[in-house]
């Protein structure tokens, strides 16, 4: 690798370490981790008290086969917030990992606190 590559890798890990450092997830107020890619997008509520994922969902999710745009992140916060009533979690901690809170990531997020999430 050159040192361009490796120097963007570096960044986006401190960028993700940066928001993740003040952000522990609890059986009561798990996190709410986003991850995205250039076709979709996923959502996972996660305790680290326990290391354990309570609840996740995706475009690739059983039933949900579309692409990543605004549409399909406001369906994946809905959907998202319904798993968590389901299993007995009212708030959040939002982790946008590396993304900034902008465009789709803001859109799940929306949807999410629209469909009842705290966070």
């Amino acid at each position: 690798m050159d040192n361009g590559k490796i120097r963007r890798a570096n960044a986006r890990k401190k960028r993700m370490m940066r928001v993740r450092r003040a952000l522990r997830g609890t059986g009561v107020r798990p996190r709410l981790s986003v991850l995205k890619t250039n076709a979709h997008i996923y959502a996972q509520l996660i305790n680290d008290e326990q290391g354990v994922t309570l609840a996740g969902i995706g475009t690739l999710s059983e039933g949900h086969k579309m692409r990543r745009s605004k549409d399909a992140a406001r369906h994946i916060g809905q959907q998202i917030a319904e798993l968590a009533k389901k299993c007995g979690v009212q708030a959040v901690l939002f982790d946008r990992g590396r993304y900034k809170y902008h465009g789709i990531v803001a859109e799940l997020a929306s949807a999410a606190r629209e469909a009842g999430l705290q966070f």
